[in-house]
């Protein structure tokens, strides 16, 4: 079988092996693909890995040898499913893979907002610390986790995972979807529902104004969740504390955008998933969605 990946950077930057693939087809990785290069890049291939390029059914009729597609991710809306059911061209999926991920991420924005490693660090190596006229000294007020509320919305995997590791650390937990009032008022809310037409953008100004005063807010979900314009506004006012993010609505994003360089905005590049070993196991996954499907099974098939 002949295979390729369009996209195999954000996997595999090149401290992996596409190893458990090459195993079973003849194999080759494009770390980007532009939109008009991908039908000549599957040629004649039997199927092809995608991460985020956008798979048109015009795409998969001008590959007429197509019988596989292997989405990287989770997510498959970038893939016309029933152009490939029509078709009869098996689409699988890596579900769930980022659970551990993410769930240690959004903790490392919250204690970053808490604690303020970086800030302290960035001060010390300025010389502030050769300066202190005591052992120590004050850069920001830090945040005891410790009785502190969690509202958590979006109760999925990742979700019951945040809320067993913010139980370890003694906050409450208020579940969005089982106390709204609650979950809205917690000192922290942090965001890991699915991005639908009736989520997009719904944490906006009425949303922000019914929160905690100076309550602090975390997405490790989908951009598109948040109004951003609304939040920067929230933040600019004191109304909210402050804001760490790990996802914006456009990837990457055009300049200006209301949230970078705001002192109160945390902000990381869409990194939550990437541990080496979340997208080893994403390359494992793929490996053994092919081999089933190779052998007539249908692990992780979406059609």
């Amino acid at each position: 079988m002949k295979l390729i990946i369009l996209d195999g950077y954000s996997i595999n930057p090149g401290d992996l092996s596409w190893a458990p693939i090459e195993a079973i087809a003849t194999f080759h990785s494009y770390d980007r693909s532009r939109q008009d290069e991908i039908v000549s890049r599957i040629g004649d291939s039997d199927g092809f890995f995608v991460s985020n390029c956008e798979i048109s059914r015009k795409t998969m009729e001008a590959c007429p040898n197509l019988k596989f597609i292997g989405v990287t991710a989770t997510g498959y809306n970038h893939v016309d499913i029933e152009a490939a059911k029509e078709l009869g061209i098996a689409v699988c999926h890596v579900p769930a893979y980022s659970t551990e991920a993410v769930a240690q991420h959004t903790f490392a924005l919250i204690l970053e907002l808490t604690n303020l490693a970086g800030r302290y660090n960035a001060a010390i190596q300025a010389g502030r610390w050769y300066k202190s006229n005591d052992f120590t000294f004050n850069a920001g007020s830090l945040t005891l986790l410790d009785g502190k509320s969690l509202g958590i919305i979006g109760y999925g995997n990742i979700g019951r995972r945040v809320a067993r590791i913010g139980e370890a650390f003694g906050m409450k937990i208020n579940i969005y979807s089982q106390e709204r009032e609650a979950a809205i008022k917690s000192d922290f809310i942090t965001l890991h529902c699915p991005l639908t037409p009736e989520t997009e953008g719904f944490i906006n100004k009425v949303f922000i104004s019914q929160m905690r005063d100076g309550a602090f807010l975390i997405n490790t979900a989908r951009g598109a969740l948040i109004n951003e314009q609304d939040l920067a506004d929230a933040l600019k006012s004191g109304k909210l504390a402050a804001a760490a993010l790990d996802v914006i609505s456009a990837e990457p994003p055009a300049e200006p955008h209301p949230l970078i360089g705001l002192s109160n905005c945390i902000l990381t590049p869409h990194i939550a998933w990437m541990p080496r070993e979340t997208r080893q196991k994403v390359i494992n996954i793929c490996a053994d969605n092919l081999n089933s499907y190779l052998s007539g099974g249908n692990l992780n098939r979406i059609v």
